[in-house]
């Protein structure tokens, strides 16, 4: 199988591009964060003609996550058990799906942003981290030889070297202390990172501002954190950087998994 993760930033504006990728690249499952739209205005028909089928959770133009399959897909379930709310009254958000492909259980996720160590959404982003790292290691407890990838755009970045200057990043959110033991968190719990062995040293953001990315002045946020089962069958992995280039790119770009 090859498991894909993309961040679109707009499924509606990105849709011939996201389809062309998955025929070009022979993705097998694809899970996309920030569609950025309600699930009546997912572009159904383009997926459904290029062979695959989409489960998709989205509430308004804001986050959005979604999976895309042709390898079956079932058991869909929106939110994991225990994941937090934001607002008052608390609301809901769409930023986790979890979806079966082929006996390997994916869970396309969009962390929240954080928006600076000041702001409440800083703590709700680390109670969020906190309460994934929970629900995903009670089902290892449950399941341990489970298939589970999380996969998705965490906005943490885990070492210094995922953003192109620290000095850019001096107390900022992405980088602090707390959001990297958030995600070594899920290590603790028996899941492994499986993307960086095969493709170190690499980004998979670029702002659209700045030049970032001629300047390739980019973050490492997008990652495949996988369970001991599924991490054993990992025999390969790259970041499609070529997904930036050109008009009508999103600012992040697929990272892909192979499984053998």
């Amino acid at each position: 199988m090859r498991l894909a993760t993309w961040n679109v930033n707009s499924i509606r504006t990105r849709v011939d591009r996201v389809v062309a990728f998955l025929e070009r690249s022979g993705t097998d499952v694809l899970a996309m964060q920030e569609t950025k739209c309600k699930d009546e205005q997912f572009p159904m028909e383009a997926f459904e003609a290029a062979g695959y089928q989409v489960a998709h959770h989205g509430l308004s133009q804001w986050n959005g996550v979604a999976v895309a399959s042709r390898v079956g897909i079932s058991d869909v379930e929106i939110g994991f058990p225990g994941m937090p709310t934001w607002g008052d009254p608390a609301a809901a958000e769409s930023r986790a799906l979890g979806a079966t492909c082929d006996g390997v259980r994916v869970w396309s996720l969009y962390i929240p942003n954080g928006r600076t160590l000041e702001d409440p959404h800083y703590q709700y982003k680390l109670q969020w981290m906190g309460a994934l790292r929970d629900a995903a290691g009670a089902w290892l407890s449950d399941d341990p030889d489970a298939q589970i990838a999380l996969v998705g755009d965490w906005n943490i970045a885990p070492l210094d070297s995922d953003v192109w200057d620290m000095g850019a990043f001096e107390g900022a959110t992405h980088v602090s202390e707390p959001e990297r033991a958030a995600f070594r968190s899920l290590e603790d719990v028996g899941y492994t990172e499986v993307t960086r062995t095969h493709a170190p040293e690499q980004y998979t953001y670029w702002d659209y501002q700045r030049l970032r990315f001629p300047k390739n002045e980019g973050m490492r946020i997008d990652f495949v954190q996988a369970s001991p089962e599924l991490a054993a069958h990992v025999v390969g992995a790259q970041i499609d950087r070529n997904e930036r280039k050109g008009k009508g790119a999103s600012d992040h770009v697929p990272v892909i998994v192979d499984l053998g």
